[in-house]
């Protein structure tokens, strides 16, 4: 909740003011009763119409005082609650996007797709109500008791029995409730994955006649959603009912208590009517009160969510000490990445360790490779060997668990992030193994992509963009929308936007791997060609006949290296 604070702190007067003036609007609620009271002793009993009118013209005033107020309570509340949550979904998407592929995975894309939508909506909500409501109620109920000793102190003590007992239902039920909302949005995570697979598999699914199977797994995860909802639902939904029966006991026995005042001469019949409807503002706002509570434990819960995401750090940290390779203007050139005597890439005893389901999975186990500049060389294994967790580091979109990665001969674990992204976006050019174009730009906005971190001007970037569309066969779609493009050339597009930037170093994961075998021959010399002037090229594969057409092999099993040298001694044991 403390981190929740600081992002109100923006909005301190519209969190002061929205419940000012709800407290302003209850005070003038308060005082309804006594002018209905007046009403009935001489306006009533006089039956004087000019009395009852004034009176009925003052409650008319109330009124309006008491909306003035409450719409301007309500505009401050939503405008704190917006902006919060808007700050605070801002800065939630920032830190995800600080993230190595390490805790991503961990998390899942459904879990924090969560967490930045309905999480911080219910959080929004809680904050306006809270606003509005969290002061005004305790106001009024106890504001209504200390009016009722005003009108009759012998009367009033039934506020002063029914309040307390009030408060202990309604906490009681909020302390059991409170931890079963957290388990409900737990389990509104699994749904949500679920779901998730299912489209994103459609094909496969359809495919092999597993409709029915996800369709049970579906009704399975739903079913317990909506058991644990109902249970929930039914120990929140207690609020009421006890409410009712405990205020309406206590009306009871204010009119009973009152009428035998009555009868004795002690208190007029208007000072009933207003000690009942005194009562019937705390059930009103008891009512509200409750409601408030359910909406709160929600708020509280989502919010620890939305927390839990914050509190995890990147495994790849920023970096705040200089490099002493750097320049002063902290540019970053060629020279960088090729310092006399030193490998390109140079990994020294790489472990790379995921923990899933409370098992430790080794992706990377004691890996150490060295590529110079201008090399040739293909990552060949099986999958899940491991190859694509070395391609993440060697590219620094990931962090080993442990081990030492040399880049150009300076340590990447030492390197600012700016210099990393600049080393990354200039000379480094990405095919990956998903296609990865982003749906609401054209074939051009994508493939320009690199060139708007470098500062390219835009008819530059359109030439480079256009020229890389041409090397792949793709010029004259230029035009087209990702989804207009079959799986193959959607790959080729994404060679085309790697090779956009004129990188010094391209890291290419099986990047034939959707294509037919004419156009993979043809992107196998085009890598080859890239690699005569001067290139250095390492590409992941599953494929043994295309780890043939480097002039290097390291193969990758289990998470281990089993195979490092030149492809003629790899191709004499195969």
């Amino acid at each position: 909740m403390k981190r929740l604070l600081s992002y109100m702190c923006a909005y301190k007067k519209e969190s002061i003011l929205g419940p000012l003036f709800k407290m302003l609007e209850a005070s003038f609620e308060l005082f309804v009763p006594l002018v209905v009271a007046r009403m009935v002793d001489v306006g009533i009993r006089g039956r004087d119409s000019g009395y009852i009118l004034k009176m009925g013209g003052v409650l008319v005033l109330l009124a309006l005082i008491g909306l003035a107020c409450s719409l301007t309570a309500q505009y401050f509340a939503a405008k704190a609650a917006t902006g919060t949550a808007t700050a605070l979904r801002n800065n939630l998407f920032s830190h995800i996007g600080t993230l190595s592929y390490t805790e991503i995975d961990t998390i899942g894309t459904s879990t924090l797709i969560t967490r930045m939508t309905s999480d911080i909506n219910q959080v929004q909500n809680g904050i306006n109500m809270t606003l509005r409501l969290l002061l005004r109620s305790p106001f009024v109920v106890f504001g209504s008791m200390i009016m009722a000793f005003t009108v009759d102190a012998h009367t009033a003590m039934i506020f002063a029995v029914t309040i307390p007992v009030l408060c202990v239902v309604v906490f009681g039920i909020m302390l059991v409730s409170m931890p079963l909302y957290q388990s409900v949005q737990r389990q509104l995570d699994k749904v949500l994955l679920t779901t998730r697979e299912n489209l994103m598999g459609v094909r496969v699914i359809r495919a092999f006649n597993r409709q029915e199977n996800e369709r049970e797994k579906f009704e399975e995860e739903n079913g317990s959603l909506v058991k644990m909802q109902v249970f929930v639902g039914k120990i929140s939904a207690l609020l009421n009912p006890v409410t009712y029966v405990i205020i309406n006991i206590a009306t009871v026995a204010v009119i009973w208590v009152g009428a035998t005042r009555v009868d004795a001469g002690i208190i007029s019949q208007g000072k009933v009517i207003a000690l009942v409807n005194y009562m019937a503002q705390i059930l009103v706002e008891l009512i509200k009160m409750a409601n408030l509570i359910i909406l709160i434990s929600k708020a509280v819960a989502c919010m620890r969510r939305v927390d839990s995401v914050f509190e995890i750090k990147s495994s790849i940290e920023e970096k705040t000490h200089e490099i002493k390779t750097q320049n002063k203007d902290n540019d970053t050139n060629d020279a960088d990445l090729d310092q006399p005597g030193k490998h390109l890439i140079d990994l020294r005893h790489i472990f790379k360790i995921y923990h899933l389901g409370g098992e430790e999975v080794r992706a990377n186990d004691d890996v150490s490779v060295s590529i110079d500049k201008g090399e040739f060389v293909a990552i060949v294994g099986k999958s899940g060997s491991g190859k694509s967790t070395l391609m993440n580091i060697i590219g620094a979109l990931d962090v080993p668990t442990k081990g030492e990665y040399y880049l150009g001969g300076e340590d990447v674990s030492k390197m600012e992030d700016k210099q990393l992204a600049r080393i990354r976006n200039k000379m480094i050019g990405f095919i990956f193994q998903q296609y990865n174009l982003l749906p609401k730009l054209n074939l051009l906005e994508n493939v320009e992509l690199p060139l708007l971190y470098a500062g390219v001007g835009s008819e530059e970037r359109k030439q480079r963009a256009m020229a890389s569309l041409e090397k792949v066969g793709l010029a004259e779609k230029w035009k087209n929308m990702p989804n207009q493009l079959s799986g193959g050339q959607q790959q080729r597009v994404s060679i085309a936007r790697a090779l956009a930037g004129d990188p010094s170093l391209i890291l290419a994961d099986e990047p034939t791997g959707a294509l037919d075998s004419k156009t993979s021959r043809e992107v196998l010399n085009f890598l080859k060609q890239l690699n005569k002037e001067g290139n250095t090229i390492v590409m992941i594969t599953h494929d043994n006949s295309i780890a043939m057409e480097a002039k290097r092999v390291v193969r990758i099993a289990d998470g281990h290296k089993i195979f490092d040298g030149d492809v003629k001694d790899y191709a004499a044991i195969l």
